[in-house]
């Protein structure tokens, strides 16, 4: 399994660079749409439908919508206020923590709340890394905002197996743990002061502000990946789909993501950053 990890990871990673580094913003975000194809083809999954003709309406629903974002006239003011509802829902989603499994049943996770919840963390998101994209310096930025979440799960990763004691939310994912979560902020943190300073052209204050955008980015991309567990063991599967050998699903390797980058933009335009 760990082999299988590493190779798909050292196959994707290069390809996504490439993706971020090569393409037009707008080849980028085409890209980007398909994959969100499969997102809300896995969605769908996480919701226990089971009839593909309704799977495959949501999935091509989800691609309308896609296209209407970005081909719709002003969509950058428009923005902010698509983020600030995937972040308030994902501020909301922390609450749901402490008292999972009682607090959320498949009834909760199967209905037209969960479905418009998936159109709204796909939009957001993939325009989100879009906008990141298009800055001005935004190759650079977009992977300094996607390497805050490598950065942190693999911090993570190795924290908690060194040092691991207490589990962090041990009904929804027993694996991770406080000392791992901290690990993995404490990497962020490094991450922010080095590279960020550098491709922020951060000074003074603007440090300080960097910083503390980073850290919260880093806690959006674990409370994204708690989510998905979270249901994921309500749909009763192991991963939302099987795409990625090693890995499972798109969803299981783009959770942090989803919450992380909509963070990360509604950050930079609150900080001016």
């Amino acid at each position: 399994m760990l082999a299988q990890r590493v190779a798909t990871a050292l196959v994707l990673l290069p390809l996504l660079l490439a993706l971020v580094w090569y393409a037009p913003t707008s080849g980028l975000y085409g890209v980007l749409a398909l994959v969100g194809l499969l997102m809300a083809w896995e969605w769908t999954g996480l919701m226990g439908w089971a009839a593909k003709a309704r799977r495959w309406a949501y999935t091509v629903v989800c691609g309308l919508l896609l296209a209407l974002a970005w081909l719709v006239p002003g969509r950058d003011a428009l923005l902010p206020w698509l983020l600030a509802a995937a972040v308030l829902w994902w501020i909301y989603a922390v609450s749901l923590f402490r008292g999972f499994p009682g607090n959320l049943g498949k009834q909760q996770t199967s209905g037209l709340p969960m479905a418009l919840l998936g159109l709204l963390l796909t939009v957001s998101t993939l325009l989100s890394l879009a906008y990141l994209h298009g800055l001005p310096g935004g190759v650079w930025k977009l992977g300094y905002s996607l390497f805050i979440v490598f950065i942190a799960d693999t911090g993570a990763y190795f924290a908690g197996r060194a040092f691991g004691r207490h589990k962090l939310a041990p009904n929804i994912s027993p694996g991770k743990t406080v000392e791992g979560a901290a690990g993995g902020l404490l990497a962020t943190a490094v991450w922010a002061l080095t590279a960020g300073v550098h491709v922020f052209k951060a000074e003074g204050a603007q440090v300080a502000l960097l910083l503390g955008l980073t850290l919260v980015v880093a806690v959006a991309s674990i409370i994204g990946d708690l989510t998905e567990s979270m249901f994921k063991r309500v749909a009763g599967i192991k991963d939302s789909g099987n795409i990625l050998p090693g890995h499972g699903g798109i969803l299981d390797r783009v959770d942090s993501i989803l919450a992380a980058a909509p963070v990360m933009v509604l950050g930079l335009y609150l900080t001016g950053l």
